[in-house]
């Protein structure tokens, strides 16, 4: 995850917070496979957006990935889109004439309404941190476009069960052909108790110990046993695994949160949803003697990012 600052901007004495979306495309070819990256900064964080196309040009990426960018803003905002394509910046700025792609421009003209975007154009390779990561992003979409194009990594529609053979037997998925990116997933959980089992957990006066300490350990080793635990899981290296809980005394409930990144040919949804489950299972295990009601549930993906499904956001 790469982080920008989250600026202001000041018109006439009143200060306004500026969402920044840095966007770039890419074109094996030009026609040939593409891809695009769009990376929103808001609120100090950081979002990638990605896509890719099997026939496309380089103007049509460049195009998406704005529009993707802007299409992921919610409210009405002030928005700086920085991007190194002067037939996106100056069509919009200088009113180019648009002689094709027309239905691209369409979505755009669509996606600006109701905004106050701020265009700013980017040399190519100047050094802009955040554009060079974009840039990256979409070369590498581009790559896979082109991968899959020759059937080097197989397409399968949603609905099928990629880790299901023909004949209806369990298998691991194949992922040889795959390129190693960036891939974050973060899930939650939640565990209900009596609010005396919570009030002993916050003042640290279980019989066993601190539960919290116990509980956050657990679940970062449950995420480094993750293929050891379900048959089918790759054996993944972990970059970094958080593991938080926090008590909502209104609710009388430890609720989890795991965040787990990797660069890897296949995603770690998995790893975080483990992570959870077995912190779960810990806290549990730390208060069942006291409290045989407690219930572990809600384990859930809350987000993910990377890979060829790209930024996936269930919940915020």
């Amino acid at each position: 995850m790469y982080i920008a600052a989250w600026i202001t901007i000041c018109i006439d004495g009143v200060e306004f917070e500026v969402i920044e979306i840095f966007t770039d495309g890419a074109c094996i070819g030009n026609p040939g496979p593409g891809g695009w990256c769009a990376i929103l900064v808001e609120g100090g964080r950081n979002t990638e957006l990605l896509g890719r196309e099997a026939d496309t040009t380089n103007n049509r990426m460049e195009l998406s990935a704005v529009i993707s960018g802007l299409a992921n803003i919610q409210e009405p905002s002030k928005v700086r889109v920085s991007s190194d394509s002067q037939y996106v910046i100056k069509t919009v700025t200088l009113n180019w004439k648009r002689k094709t792609n027309n239905d691209l421009w369409a979505k755009l003209d669509s996606v600006i309404e109701g905004k106050d975007i701020i265009w700013e154009w980017v040399r190519g390779h100047s050094g802009n941190t955040m554009n060079e990561r974009a840039d990256k992003l979409a070369r590498h979409q581009a790559e896979l476009a082109k991968l899959e194009a020759e059937n080097m990594i197989g397409i399968s529609n949603e609905c099928e069960l990629s880790h299901v053979d023909e004949s209806g037997k369990a298998r691991m998925v194949d992922v040889g052909a795959k390129l190693s990116t960036e891939r974050i997933s973060e899930a939650r959980g939640t565990v209900h108790m009596k609010e005396e089992t919570l009030a002993l957990i916050k003042t640290n006066m279980s019989k066993k110990g601190d539960v919290l300490a116990t509980a956050r350990i657990a679940g970062i080793m449950g995420a480094k046993s993750t293929s050891q635990l379900i048959p089918m899981c790759h054996p993944i290296n972990l970059d970094n695994v958080g593991v938080e809980l926090h008590l909502d005394e209104d609710r009388s409930t430890v609720e989890i949160s795991a965040i787990v990144k990797t660069t890897s040919k296949t995603g770690v949804e998995m790893e975080a949803m483990t992570a959870v489950s077995v912190a779960a299972l810990a806290v549990y295990d730390m208060c069942k003697s006291g409290d045989r009601g407690i219930r572990i549930g809600d384990i859930r993906l809350a987000r993910k990012i990377g890979g060829k499904s790209g930024c996936i956001v269930l919940e915020e």
